[in-house]
């Protein structure tokens, strides 16, 4: 089993994309089993990206989740509900390395984001050492809030025309990691829902990979499959998450049984 730390995974992942480029990982929205990390980790991923926001999956299943990735090389990201402090600075204290905040649409929802993410001076996140977020090991807090600092992920959804009109704002930030396209509610917004073709909607996406590069940053989408993620890869997304847990799963089985279904229509052979 690696040694490796998890703080030094999530800080591994800022390395990892300055020297490779892209990083790629699963979004799990239904199957939160004890093995999945190992699972994942065992396909070469990089991240798991746990939803909350549409699974109605808690923390206590969350933390379940993010001890389960300790030592296996693959970081757990989480989406929250919501911006709330509660939801952010928990899911850090948790042992997030990185959470996703839904719907920012202005600077200063960013700012708050980001202030609940971090330890004074940065922010007002509350300490509470010798827990998950730091392996439950001693050493000087200082230390630790640096290490946190340096280590977790903030990742902004830009999912709303306003949060589109914003963006540059949103992406100067200072402590705004990732711009993250939420693809379906951004059309929803929009009012040309699921028109992914649609000009108005590449120029959105367009707009936020150039204001996240802009400023140093890179850019995340979620692709439904191996079509969308090479699209979405030439958009010049930096971060991609492949494929919901779920519909891997549906997709790998129907392929399966329809298979089945064939061997059953002509028959075992004679004899």
């Amino acid at each position: 089993m690696s040694k490796t730390s998890s703080r030094d995974i999530a800080s591994g992942l800022r390395k990892k994309l300055a020297d490779e480029g892209g990083l790629f990982g699963p979004m799990v929205i239904e199957f939160f089993s004890p093995g999945l990390p190992a699972i994942v980790a065992a396909t070469g991923s990089d991240f798991i990206l746990y939803d909350m926001e549409h699974s109605g999956a808690g923390f206590e299943t969350m933390k379940v989740q993010f001890a389960g990735c300790r030592g296996l090389g693959v970081a757990p990201l989480v989406r929250v509900p919501a911006g709330e402090y509660h939801f952010v600075a928990r899911a850090f204290d948790m042992g997030a390395h990185g959470v996703m905040v839904p719907m920012v649409e202005t600077r200063e929802q960013a700012e708050r984001i980001v202030s609940s993410a971090n330890y004074p001076p940065h922010g007002r996140r509350g300490a509470a050492f010798g827990i998950a977020h730091d392996d439950y090991r001693g050493g000087h807090p200082a230390e630790k809030m640096k290490a946190s600092r340096e280590r977790n992920l903030v990742i902004c959804q830009i999912e709303t025309a306003a949060g589109l009109d914003n963006v540059d704002e949103i992406a100067a930030v200072e402590g705004v990691d990732v711009l993250w396209v939420g693809h379906f509610d951004l059309t929803n917004s929009m009012g040309i829902p699921a028109e992914f073709d649609h000009p108005a909607y590449l120029r959105g996406i367009e707009k936020v990979v150039a204001a996240a590069h802009r400023n140093g940053k890179p850019a995340g989408f979620m692709a439904l499959d191996s079509v969308w993620a090479e699209a979405y890869w030439k958009h010049g997304f930096d971060i991609i998450a492949y494929g919901l847990d779920h519909l891997l799963f549906q997709k790998a089985l129907s392929d399966g049984v329809e298979m089945l279904k064939g061997l059953r229509k002509q028959g075992r052979p004679k004899g």
